[in-house]
């Protein structure tokens, strides 16, 4: 470049943008091979949602998306779901056949999904099951030699329903198990003392959701948030839906569980974050004046308040939205006991 006459400065700035580009660019074969598995996995989700979905939450953990996002958003696209079930579900995620449109098979959740429960218990559940269903707890206990503790993360993962009734009486049960009580008793020996099982409440609706995400990262009931809105609408909080309506550079205020956090080493300190409720998603861009001066509330919200503006951008290819954040606001006390966790990237 010196020899053909450029001045040092400007070969100095084309050499640091070459250099630049070298760190972060893709070569052409792997931009073809990354090209090629986005088509191969937009086909399956199109034609094979069902199977697309299983295979996600069979791969977990992985990418941005956490199983709660990977199941509603199957749940959106007409995939029948089903809870984790010990007279039904596999170790993994498994198709069935679905009553309400033979065409589009349902998932099965998988005994993979129950927080703490050991793969061999798992195993032995489906061996001990490919005789007869079970029965009742004890009957599962015995004949897949489960210890009071599995027991008790299949109660808390609301997989023992069709043996109970619901997580409560399960709960009860798996606690009152005694591996150690003989199965007979001779003719002979005084019968044991018969006790009435108690007369347990049901969980409620927010209880029960709670317990979901708790035991199993994912909900199939309704969206936390649909049982806070009335409580947003009045903080005047709009839903992603209602933000997708806005125009461009409208003012606006939304609210949302943080689901992902993004900050790019390439983006000038920018930080994205992906707020969720039970209308869809909604994009929020935050500069780095804004992230320093509302850190807290950035980096440790689980259900987060943003006030800003509508950018829009409308096109042939669709519609790009974002919300310029101006003000962030940390509402996870509103969640109570529920516990959420975002996948961060930096």
């Amino acid at each position: 470049m010196r020899a053909r006459g450029y001045s040092a400065a400007y070969s100095e700035q084309i050499v640091r943008q070459i250099e630049g580009f070298g760190e972060y660019g893709f070569p052409e074969s792997h931009a073809a091979s990354f090209a090629l598995l986005v088509y191969a996995s937009a086909w399956l989700k199109c034609r094979q949602a069902a199977a697309f979905c299983a295979a996600l939450l069979d791969s977990q953990p992985l990418g941005f998306y956490a199983p709660a996002q990977i199941v509603r958003d199957a749940i959106d696209h007409g995939v029948p779901v089903l809870p984790v079930c010990v007279n039904a579900s596999h170790w993994n995620c498994t198709l069935e056949a679905s009553s309400a449109d033979p065409r589009q098979p349902a998932v099965r959740l998988g005994m993979a999904l129950v927080r703490g429960l050991p793969r061999e218990a798992g195993q032995r559940i489906q061996a001990a099951r490919s005789r007869a269903a079970f029965a009742g707890v004890t009957d599962l206990a015995r004949r897949a030699q489960l210890g009071r503790g599995e027991l008790a993360c299949l109660a808390h993962a609301d997989a023992l329903a069709a043996l109970t009734g619901h997580r409560r009486k399960a709960l009860w049960s798996a606690l009152g198990f005694d591996a150690q009580a003989p199965e007979r008793v001779p003719l002979a020996a005084e019968p044991p003392a018969q006790e009435n099982e108690p007369d347990l409440y049901a969980p409620t609706e927010g209880q029960q959701i709670v317990a979901d995400y708790r035991s199993t990262s994912l909900s199939l009931r309704r969206h936390p948030l649909a049982l806070l809105r009335p409580r947003l609408q009045l903080l005047r909080l709009w839903s992603a839906q209602q933000v997708s309506q806005g125009r461009h550079r409208q003012l606006v205020r939304t609210c949302g569980i943080v689901t992902c956090r993004q900050r790019p080493a390439t983006a000038s300190g920018v930080t994205f974050v992906t707020l969720e409720d039970e209308t869809g998603c909604c994009n929020i861009v935050v500069w780095r004046a804004i992230a320093q001066r509302y850190r807290q509330e950035l980096l440790g919200a689980s259900l987060m308040a943003v006030y800003g503006h509508l950018e829009r951008i409308d096109g042939n290819g669709g519609t790009v939205l974002h919300v310029i954040a101006g003000r962030l606001v940390d509402h996870s006390c509103l969640l109570g006991d529920l516990v959420i966790g975002s996948r961060d990237f930096h």
